[in-house]
């Protein structure tokens, strides 16, 4: 069969394909701990699985409007104004099928043929793929450890160019956990603007940030630059709701009215439970949030130093987010592997600890580990990656 070519060029998400191996792995009978996953390992609390049944029981299970309900969007512009001091209006929301769905429908409202969007890697695995489909052109900045993934003014002044679109800024960052400045974004801004560049601020993990660390939306910095901004975030990882697939985008009027029309051609509407789940989540109490982040807080601090400790790795601490980001490159090669790649797959198939290669999110000399699972399988899972490295290394 005769593909499309915007299919052909698309790869695979590499940390969904990991869990599914792993998956299969358990599914035969072995004792498999996977760090994997970009999702918490709570469950979603019960206030808000009761409010999805209370809407199911009171009949509200059919379609609802393509941008997500109004009290909905109500709920999210109260989170923002509370949250960051934000005044939005409900023609500046739209609520999808989770914060990758909303970003999908963004590129598409977007770019033409040859747009290009600068994304610092290491990234999101989703984003230059979304890009691509949409007809536009990655343009990857390559960050260092040295400068803790983090780009700078004269980075973006390297790449841009007049077909230059939108920059994509993930604070909090899946993978490296590391959260941009108020003064480093300020200068971020200043440079977008200058160049009439739009800044796709994803804000997914603003609430699970650790040791005294602080989120700042690039939006805040002033009504100008939250003009130039179009935030993406959602309940996924704050409130445990994965599963659910509830994101919203916040942004332009003329930008949303778009990416409502692409939304009303594709999926319709966001599914009527969830939204509102999600009003429950965002209007109920917070406590849970920070139960989690404590939880979270304590992984990272436990298992952090030894990872550190082990021979041939060096890993920048991570602010937020609930992932470690190592270089394991020659930890790799001393342990006879030409590519951590296949470092990764002998892991897997030796130890039965799944971790994600780097070359995912465009930095194959790393590896991503989520800590999103009990301490007692993070300790377990670095005896069994030490005991990998002993048994290999020269």
């Amino acid at each position: 069969m005769q593909l499309a070519k915007r299919v052909e060029s698309i790869t695979p998400s590499s940390t969904l394909a990991i869990t599914a191996k792993a998956g299969e792995l358990k599914a035969q009978g072995y004792d498999v701990i996977g760090l994997g996953a970009g999702q918490p390992d709570f469950n979603t609390p019960k206030f808000i699985i009761d409010a999805a049944m209370e809407a199911a029981n009171a009949g509200h299970t059919k379609y609802t409007p393509t941008a997500g309900l109004p009290e909905l969007k109500e709920a999210i512009i109260g989170k923002l104004k509370r949250d960051q001091g934000f005044n939005y209006d409900k023609s500046q929301i739209i609520v999808g099928n989770g914060a990758k769905h909303v970003l999908y429908l963004l590129f598409q409202a977007l770019l033409n043929p040859g747009d290009e969007v600068i994304i610092p890697a290491p990234y999101w695995v989703s984003y230059p793929e979304q890009v691509k489909l949409a007809g536009g052109v990655p343009v990857t900045i390559t960050t260092t450890e040295e400068k803790h993934f983090k780009i700078r003014v004269e980075d973006l002044e390297q790449v841009v160019t007049s077909r230059t679109k939108a920059l994509i800024l993930s604070s909090p960052s899946n993978p490296t956990g590391m959260i941009y400045s108020k003064e480093e974004l300020e200068s971020i801004a200043a440079f977008c603007i200058a160049h009439d560049i739009l800044i796709v601020s994803d804000e997914i993990y603003e609430k699970l940030v650790y040791n005294g660390n602080v989120f700042y939306s690039i939006a805040q910095i002033s009504e100008e630059v939250q003009a130039h901004t179009v935030i993406i975030n959602g309940v996924s990882k704050s409130h445990s709701m994965t599963g659910w697939r509830i994101g919203y985008a916040a942004g332009d009027q003329v930008l949303i009215k778009a990416m409502t029309n692409v939304a009303s051609h594709s999926t319709s509407n966001p599914a009527s439970v969830s939204q509102y789940a999600t009003i429950a989540a965002y209007n109920g109490p917070q406590e849970s949030i920070e139960t989690m982040r404590q939880a979270f807080e304590k992984r990272l601090n436990t298992i952090f130093p030894r990872l550190s400790e082990l021979p041939g790795i060096t890993c920048v601490k991570p602010q937020g987010a609930f992932y470690l980001f190592p270089n394991i490159r020659k930890m790799s090669e001393s342990c006879g592997f030409a590519h951590v790649s296949d470092w990764v797959t002998a892991l897997l198939d030796e130890e039965k600890v799944a971790v994600v290669p780097g070359a995912g999110f465009g930095m194959p000399d790393f590896i991503r580990l989520s800590y999103a699972t009990s301490l007692e399988n993070l300790e377990n899972a670095l005896d069994r990656i030490e005991h990998f490295i002993q048994k290999h290394i020269n």
